[in-house]
């Protein structure tokens, strides 16, 4: 043989597909919503975006400066963090909000645990759940001069009637990024097409979500109270590209299942029995904590290793 025979440590099979690639995909599947969000409240909400992409791509590259580490802001990790901050947010907030969040999200979700690859929570929702914990007030207010009432959700909780067609369109007040269903779903489904997301941990999550607000959401299979439940709030968003995370969500297919199950049956628990008319946001933070846990379980056993021999490696 001519050739020698190279040994290199695994992968040994690789793609072309990069980081950057795909967080590039991801901004432009996100841009539907995004820009609906820029139409349906107008420069504040333009300008809350701008600002949160700003704060995490800045916070990324001065840490790393600092740390003297390699500079990664050309992956666009931290673009992609800072659009879906910004999206979780309200357009009434002030400037120093997004500020303030994208920071958080970046230094201590992502970078103080060795950076992407390494966060055991999606950046993104961990910078929203800070700033809900932290400003209550400012983080619920959703009074702009177009809309004065409260979201649909909320008056849905209350008993009160909401239009669903209003919701699916994004004609209602809620976070910038959320309030379109059909904006949501048309950037889902270039993700869907280029293989970058499946319908695995998505499917199961509105599946199983709508499951269990049929049996205790307390109006059974009414169609429009499901309906109002699956457009409002940040389910969709939530589902298809805050669940779909690559490094805070299983691998393992069975895996994806569980975490879609459990991720629909927390939601729904918290939207019926919490305070808050939402709950994707939390349900997410608290499965990113468990994926691990669902990992062990649902790790295929490799060929010729038997259920004993394993545990005993355990």
């Amino acid at each position: 043989m001519s050739d020698m025979m190279k040994v290199s440590s695994n992968p040994h099979v690789r793609s072309g597909v990069t980081t950057s690639n795909i967080m590039f995909w991801v901004v432009i599947a996100l841009l539907p919503a995004a820009g609906f969000g820029i139409y349906n409240f107008g420069l504040d909400a333009l300008i809350i975006l701008v600002l949160s992409v700003l704060s995490t791509v800045l916070s990324e590259f001065i840490y790393e400066k600092l740390m003297h580490k390699k500079i990664t802001i050309g992956d666009l990790s931290a673009v992609v963090t800072g659009l879906l901050l910004g999206m979780n947010l309200p357009s009434t907030v002030p400037w120093w909000i997004p500020i303030i969040g994208g920071i958080f999200a970046i230094i201590v979700v992502k970078m103080l645990f060795g950076g992407l690859g390494q966060n055991f929570m999606n950046p993104a929702l961990g910078g929203r759940c800070f700033l809900v914990i932290s400003f209550p007030a400012i983080m619920t207010n959703f009074v702009t001069d177009t809309y004065t009432g409260a979201t649909p959700l909320t008056a849905l909780k209350n008993g009160e009637e909401v239009i669903v067609l209003d919701m699916i369109t994004g004609h209602t007040a809620g976070t910038i990024g959320e309030t379109s269903m059909i904006a949501i779903v048309l950037g889902a489904c270039i993700l869907i097409m280029l293989g970058i997301i499946d319908l695995r941990i998505p499917g199961t999550y509105i599946v199983s979500f709508i499951i269990c607000m049929a049996l205790f959401g307390g109006h059974g299979l009414n169609g429009a109270y499901l309906s109002a439940q699956l457009a409002g709030g940040g389910l969709m968003l939530g589902a298809f590209f805050m669940a779909t995370d690559y490094v805070t969500s299983p691998i393992t297919n069975a895996g994806k299942y569980v975490y879609g199950i459990f991720l629909g049956v927390l939601t729904a628990i918290l939207r019926v029995y919490g305070s808050s008319a939402e709950g994707v946001s939390f349900a997410i933070i608290i499965g990113n904590l468990i994926v691990p846990l669902i990992e062990r379980f649902t790790q295929p056993r490799a060929f010729g290793i038997t259920k004993k021999v394993k545990e005993a490696k355990r």
